[in-house]
């Protein structure tokens, strides 16, 4: 018996060395690119708000009252399916179409223009003691100019230019795009192809439009000013949409890592680009890995009991199964809309609804986590019944990939494992076979993987076509992901370039195209 319990054990550790050996390491995995798409303001991918859409006005005074500011009275009627207004003195007219969100897309899509006068957008409380104008001036059917009024307790505290070097030549027709981001905004024209940019503002410190109260009391107004002018517009629409660019794509996931893999679709997080640090909002997406099917299902924003609603990125979230809530840890980056009065830093996010749909508000805490650091990933180790967080800190020579771990999900972690030697972006964990392995981004022109949770280094990823060139940057986020049995393939990768959307001033962080790959072994 003795005999025979021996030749058990070494039949055993005979079929243990042999899968082990069989399984294969992260670094020999060809990620084949299938495809590539920039969603810029994409109208397929737009989630609704509110539209004024004249063909479907009955009763106009009932739908969409009109506000007249002056004496002298614009005409405003819809013929067909247009809304036409006109005016030879001069007039100032707002015409309600939706409430207020501070991190939508406002969409003016205009049939032609005539005279002088300005068009675009009021925001305002239902006694006017509050109002942010955002409008273009045009002459002509050119625009001259773009333009920030804003009035706070009834005195005028804005009143200026928000023009990017207008050349004269550009035309006042097709869609006037104004991109909300809670502390700043971003006006776009668009004839033929891509979005142009005509107009920014970081308008904090005049009204703060993440309050709260803005949200719950604002209303949103066609906002026309004309002198012997006229316009006639197709429609005017609120909704979430994709932004400029998008990047800092992270699987959202099941409390042990696994990805959360729901209707057949991969579920993500992604930062919708606007241009500066407290300029992006959290979107949460989904995609069918068999194909490029990516699609906008919500945004989130982050409430810390200070009476705002705050725009982070670069999140992880789970859905925490014992507990059954969403939890997570986000990035502090709104901090810059106040950076003399608050402190970039990781903030414990949860939620008891599901926040992938709509508009979703997550309660954050602070948990001591200050400082330049980004790209939490989280998940709770069964057999060291810990949580573990890979992140990167800015240390003096770049950011670098760290390991900490804590009995508790939201607070009292402390560092295992790292810096990293090799810059780290995008730091996110997932397993390979059935061992985990820590992946990064660099600024080095390769995707490094790292064993867990120790950061040895473990080789790098290999790709057909890496989504960056010569010239792009290429700290960049890997976001594998491994299947479950019965996909065409076994891993699967989001990632997205580094190209800056074009016309923007000053410090900005525009990019990207997403870049799906598959993974074989």
């Amino acid at each position: 018996m003795k005999s025979l319990g021996t030749l058990l054990i070494i039949i055993f550790l005979a079929s243990y060395d042999l899968n082990a050996q069989s399984q294969t390491p992260p670094d020999a995995i060809q990620f084949v690119r299938q495809g590539v798409r920039r969603l810029v303001f994409d109208q397929d991918q737009a989630i609704p708000l509110a539209v004024l859409n004249p063909a479907e006005v009955v009763g106009m005074s009932a739908m969409y009252p009109v506000d007249h500011e002056l004496n002298s009275q614009a005409s405003v009627t819809t013929e067909g399916h247009q809304l036409v207004i006109q005016s030879e003195p001069e007039t100032r007219t707002g015409i309600w179409f939706c409430g207020f969100n501070p991190f939508a897309t406002y969409t003016l899509d205009l049939a032609s223009s005539a005279g002088q006068g300005e068009i675009g957008f009021e925001f305002s409380d239902a006694k006017k003691e509050n109002q942010f104008f955002v409008t273009v001036v045009f002459a002509n059917e050119t625009i001259t100019g773009a333009h920030l009024r804003v009035l706070s307790n009834q005195k005028i505290v804005a009143d200026e230019s928000i023009a990017l070097d207008p050349t004269g030549k550009e035309k006042l027709h097709g869609r006037l795009i104004l991109q909300m981001l809670g502390s700043g905004l971003n006006l776009y024209v668009q004839n033929d192809g891509l979005p142009l940019v005509i107009g920014q503002s970081d308008f904090n410190k005049y009204l703060d439009l993440r309050k709260k109260e803005c949200l719950q009391s604002f209303q949103s107004k066609l906002f026309v000013q004309l002198n012997k002018g006229k316009v006639v517009v197709n429609s005017v629409a609120s909704t979430l949409s994709t932004g400029n660019g998008l990047a800092d794509i992270r699987a959202i996931t099941y409390e042990n890592g696994d990805p959360y893999l729901d209707r057949g679709r991969l579920w993500y997080t992604m930062s919708i680009r606007g241009r500066a640090l407290p300029h992006h909002v959290q979107g949460i997406f989904s995609l069918d890995p068999t194909v490029f099917d990516l699609k906008l299902e919500g945004i989130v924003v982050f409430d810390r009991n200070d009476g705002l609603l705050r725009n982070e990125i670069a999140s992880h979230i789970f859905y925490d199964r014992p507990t059954k809530l969403w939890r997570g840890l986000t990035t502090g980056f709104s901090a810059y809309a106040n950076i003399d009065k608050e402190k970039k830093q990781l903030l414990a996010i949860e939620s008891q609804r599901d926040p992938r749909f709509g508009f979703s508000v997550m309660h954050a805490e602070p948990f001591g986590m200050v400082g330049d650091i980004e790209d939490p990933h989280i998940l709770f180790d069964s057999t060291a019944r810990k949580w573990r967080m890979l992140t990167c800190e800015n240390q003096k020579n770049g950011y670098k990939a760290i390991v900490l771990e804590s009995d508790f999900w939201n607070k009292g972690y402390t560092k295992i494992a790292g810096p990293v030697s090799r810059n780290s972006t995008g730091t996110s964990v997932q397993k390979i076979g059935d061992k985990r392995y820590c992946f990064s981004g660099s600024s080095e022109r390769e995707i490094y993987i790292y064993t867990y949770p120790d950061l040895k280094e473990a080789g790098t990823l290999k790709m057909d076509l890496p989504p960056w060139d010569a010239v792009s940057g290429t700290r960049v986020w890997p976001n594998v992901v491994q299947l479950p049995p019965g996909y065409p393939f076994r891993y699967v990768a989001l990632m997205m370039d580094r190209f800056n959307y074009p016309g923007l001033k000053g410090p900005h962080w525009t990019y990207g195209a997403v870049y799906l790959y598959h993974g074989y072994d």
